[in-house]
């Protein structure tokens, strides 16, 4: 089996979920701020119900490019240029929702909140949000706060920074149960990357 032919460059943490039954066939899934696709590279060419958003009209036109190779039935409508906070997609309409390296890019405590909610609002009731995300977690003292959770990072970038308490607290307003501990790796002194796994009830 070639095994980047099959799975592309996926996010470790997702093929995890993969690998453990989280994303099970025939689920919908959604992909919000998809970029490029890497993360849905698998999950088009096994046949799973994928739509995708992203702000960025190149990202999408690079989506239904790969769409056009791996699932040429799925629907281009299904694939969107818009930002996560304003996604058109109907309420509760998928059973897993991708969230991969964008909620870091919130603006401020307002539009973090707005994303979530927007990711929350499309997911069916027991349904699964998966989130990977920049934290402080592991790197408190290593960080600069700009103003506000933004703060600039040891790697040169500048980003919204949860931790724990945060995803805590969002997991109880939501109304929603931590499916596995909150995970997050230290990428050797240069930034933390927090995976959160959320269904809902």
């Amino acid at each position: 089996m070639d095994l980047a032919a099959t799975f592309g460059p996926i996010d470790i943490y997702l093929f995890d979920q993969i690998l453990r039954g989280r994303i099970p066939r025939g689920a919908r899934v959604l992909e919000a701020g998809c970029g490029g696709g890497r993360n849905i590279h698998y999950l088009m060419q096994a046949g799973y119900d994928v739509s995708a958003v992203d702000d960025d009209p190149r990202a999408i036109a690079a989506v239904r490019g790969l769409a056009a190779t791996l699932a040429p039935a799925l629907p281009p409508s299904q694939l969107r240029v818009e930002p996560v906070e304003a996604m058109t997609f109907e309420a509760e309409s998928f059973d897993v929702v991708l969230s991969i390296a964008v909620l870091h890019f919130a603006r401020d405590d307002a539009h973090f909140a707005a994303m979530l909610e927007s990711l929350w609002r499309v997911l069916r009731p027991h349904g699964r949000l998966f989130c990977r995300l920049a934290s402080t977690i592991g790197m408190e003292t290593r960080m600069q706060r700009i103003s506000g959770r933004r703060h600039h990072l040891p790697d040169g970038s500048d980003r919204y920074l949860v931790d724990e308490a945060l995803l805590l607290e969002w997991t109880r307003r939501l109304g929603g149960s931590l499916l596995d501990p909150l995970k997050t790796t230290v990428v050797q002194d240069q930034r933390c990357m927090t995976t959160w796994v959320v269904q809902k009830p």
